[in-house]
C-alpha cells in the first residue's frame, strides 16, 4: 500500500483518493465501502432473508471493500562507470544526455532521479536523489572520466542510496540503472577477485527484488560480456549502449516504470 502521488506508475492504496478498480471481502473493519459490490453480494439471498421493514437485508458476509489504484513516483538511481573506458567513443555524453532528458521528464512525472559515480578506487554520490534539473546539470559537467574501474563500489553506493531512500519513503518505485562494460579491476575486499565481489553485490541486489536495468557500454569488435552477466546475477534488463541514442536509453527507462 503507498499513499503519496506520483504520475508514471500504477500502484495500490490505502487512500481513498485512487481510482476504483475492484472489491474484496475487508480484513477487520472496512474503511472504504463498495456499495454497488455489497449490493450484488446480498441480493441473491433477498428471497429467503427476513426484510424487517427494510428494502434489502444486508448482513456482515456481503460486505465488500474498494481496492483502489493510483499513480505513484518512482527514485531513478544511475550508477555510472566514470572510468578510463567511458571517456572513449562518446560514450560518457550519450550517458548524460539520457540522464538530463530522464530528470526532465522526472520533473513532470514527479520522479526524483540520482547519481553515483564510480572510478579508482571508490564510489561518490554525485546527486542524491531529486527532481532538480539545474542542480543536476552542475553535477553530470563536472563528472570526468579517467583510472580504473571499482564495480562493486558503484554497485554498492547504489545499492545502500535506494535502500536509505526506500527507508525515507515507502511510497517510491526505486529503479537501479547501471551503465559500465563489466570490466572490473578493483574490489572493496582485497582478498576477493573483484568480479567474484561484484556478482555477490549484484546477487544480493536481485534478492533484495529492487528493479534494476543494465547499460553494457562495451564497444569494439571482441566483445567479453562481462556487463550481460552482472545484469543476468542482478536479475536485470539488459540493454547495450553501442549505436544507442540517449532518446531510446531514456525510452527504455519509462517502459520499465510505466505499470
Amino acid at each position: 500500500m503507498r499513499s503519496s502521488s506520483g504520475r508514471r506508475s500504477n500502484s495500490r492504496t490505502d487512500s481513498k483518493s485512487g481510482r476504483y478498480i475492484r472489491s474484496t471481502i475487508p480484513i477487520g473493519k472496512p474503511t472504504d465501502l463498495a456499495l454497488d459490490a455489497t449490493l450484488r453480494a446480498a441480493a441473491p439471498y433477498q428471497v429467503h432473508r427476513d426484510k424487517d421493514g427494510v428494502a434489502i437485508n444486508i448482513r456482515p458476509e456481503d460486505i465488500r471493500e474498494k481496492v483502489r489504484k493510483k499513480k505513484m513516483g518512482n527514485t531513478i538511481l544511475f550508477v555510472v562507470d566514470a572510468s578510463g573506458s567511458m571517456g572513449a567513443n562518446q560514450r560518457m555524453a550519450a550517458t548524460k544526455g539520457a540522464i538530463l532528458s530522464l530528470l526532465i521528464d522526472a520533473y513532470q512525472k514527479r520522479d526524483k532521479v540520482g547519481l553515483v559515480a564510480f572510478k579508482n578506487n571508490r564510489a561518490e554520490l554525485l546527486l542524491p536523489p531529486t527532481s532538480s534539473v539545474e542542480m543536476a546539470k552542475i553535477r553530470l559537467q563536472e563528472l570526468p572520466t579517467g583510472g580504473k574501474t571499482p564495480l562493486s563500489a558503484g554497485l554498492s553506493k547504489g545499492y545502500e542510496v535506494l535502500m536509505q531512500e526506500r527507508t525515507r519513503d515507502a511510497n517510491s518505485y526505486p529503479l537501479l540503472v547501471l551503465l559500465t562494460d563489466g570490466k572490473a579491476n578493483v574490489g572493496l575486499d582485497n582478498n576477493k577477485p573483484p568480479r567474484e565481489e561484484v556478482k555477490e553485490i549484484a546477487e544480493q541486489i536481485k534478492l533484495s527484488g529492487m528493479n534494476s536495468l543494465v547499460i553494457d557500454t562495451e564497444a569494439g569488435f571482441v566483445s567479453f560480456g562481462l556487463a550481460k552477466e552482472v545484469a543476468e546475477s542482478m536479475g536485470a534488463k539488459y540493454l547495450k549502449l553501442e549505436e544507442l541514442k540517449a532518446e531510446r536509453i531514456v525510452n527504455s527507462i519509462k517502459g520499465m516504470l510505466s505499470v
